[in-house]
């Protein structure tokens, strides 16, 4: 190639010299590389760039198939990946050019030399970048982000490669193997380690929690250690971002999601059932033995009335088998108002169209306290969501409320200021 080089000049008149020759051989290089840059930039990247179809705006609500089919296309070339591989394979011929032009001996070969690989790793190294983070987009857009926490691990990587990087410039400004200094990285060992600690912990987390699928992006995520109690907007390679109910951002170590203790509310969507666990509290002087009248009232109830004389059977049928005299309240079987009330409301959740049936459904005695006796209503909503959630469980509880004076019990209420100074004006009786 020199001899071509050395008759071309000697044609066009030139002195045979080592300047000269130089001079052109960086001619040549710098043509080339001119020329290469417009052939990619001005006419082979335009080419593919409109060969990517615009995305129209109704693919965001409408999920266009054709738009979804174009995506991944339109996500490369916004992250400027085939830009800056262009830009590496630039780096390439201009050590290519190099290599066969210039003589082993110079010292330009060298400095050339040593600036392409700079320049390739460089552009490498962006490139790769630029893959991963299309890639992480490409992910969130087919849902795969919230069920891994690929952004963390896609940091890792980067991280990972940045020091690769850095170790091979490195090594080729100093002139050694880069084994050298990969060999030599043992005895940095506690100081990389201390340097990198954070990275290193979060990297491990987000395998554990993408391997154990503990957590995903838009889980309902609850630790109180922290003070979260929201949804997960983000899960990184050090941290993990939850989005508060009070609209506040609180951040959370990865590695502390392995360390320490958390709620995940996921389940109850998959499930498809929220629980409601609330219990009323009924004054204890108001439960008694149920009354004809009350009876013959409540039989009148859609809910209650099989259940009445389901009963009422059983507990004849009872009571003549033991002789009981009826004569005595206390004596055999008997309905309770607090009883019906009880079944009534058992009736009424099973009977309730916004309550899951599939799972535990019942309504339960506690035991009783200086409050009263507790009435626990226990059931899961068939809407999760919060605001629909509440009203479901409003609704329910509105209905307890002003139903229970119909069973002759009264919900026990602590006396208040205004109670108090009722009882003082009320005028004393005459003797």
């Amino acid at each position: 190639m020199r001899e071509h080089l050395t008759r071309w000049l000697e044609a066009v008149g030139l002195p045979d010299t080592d300047r000269a020759y130089l001079l052109a051989v960086i001619a040549v290089i710098v043509l080339t590389s001119i020329v290469v840059h417009f052939l990619l930039h001005r006419v082979v990247l335009p080419i593919l760039d409109r060969q990517v179809p615009a995305l129209p705006d109704a693919e965001d609500g409408t999920g266009n198939p054709s738009a979804s089919r174009h995506r991944w296309r339109i996500i490369l070339f916004s992250h400027n990946i085939f830009t800056r591989l262009t830009l590496a394979f630039q780096g390439v011929v201009i050590y290519t050019l190099a290599r066969v032009f210039l003589d082993p001996e110079w010292s330009l070969l060298a400095l050339i030399e040593v600036l392409s690989y700079l320049w390739i790793i460089l552009f490498t190294l962006l490139s790769i970048f630029s893959i991963l983070d299309a890639l992480g987009e490409i992910a969130q857009s087919a849902n795969l982000a919230s069920r891994l926490p690929l952004r963390g691990l896609f940091q890792g990587v980067k991280l990972l490669g940045a020091i690769i990087a850095l170790i091979l410039a490195v090594a080729l400004l100093i002139g050694k193997s880069p084994l050298i200094l990969f060999s030599g990285l043992g005895a940095m060992t506690a100081v990389l380690l201390l340097m990198f600690r954070d990275p290193i912990l979060g990297l491990v987390a987000g395998i554990q929690l993408s391997a154990n699928d503990m957590l995903r992006v838009n889980d309902w995520l609850e630790m109180p250690k922290y003070g979260a109690d929201g949804d997960v907007i983000d899960i990184s390679l050090t941290t993990v971002k939850v989005r508060n109910w009070d609209k506040t951002i609180t951040s959370i170590p990865s590695y502390a999601l392995i360390s320490d203790s958390f709620k995940n509310w996921r389940n109850i969507e998959n499930v498809g059932g929220r629980r409601i666990k609330r219990a009323i509290h009924i004054d204890a002087d108001s439960v008694h033995f149920a009354t004809d009248d009350e009876i013959t009232r409540l039989r009148k109830s859609h809910l209650l009335g099989n259940y009445i004389e389901q009963k009422l059977a059983e507990i004849d049928t009872h009571n003549r088998e033991h002789d009981v005299d009826a004569a005595s309240p206390v004596n055999g079987r008997r309905l309770t108002n607090l009883g019906l009330f009880r079944a009534y409301l058992a009736a009424y959740l099973h009977a309730n169209e916004h309550i899951n049936h599939d799972l535990t459904c019942m309504v339960r005695q506690l035991q009783p306290e200086s409050t009263g006796i507790p009435l626990e209503l226990y059931g899961f909503a068939n809407n999760t969501s919060w605001v629909p959630y509440e009203a479901i469980q409003s609704d329910i509880f509105d209905h307890v409320f002003a139903v229970i004076s119909e069973f002759g019990l009264r919900l026990h209420q602590t006396p208040t200021g205004n109670d108090v100074r009722q009882l003082g004006q009320t005028p004393a009786r005459s003797q």
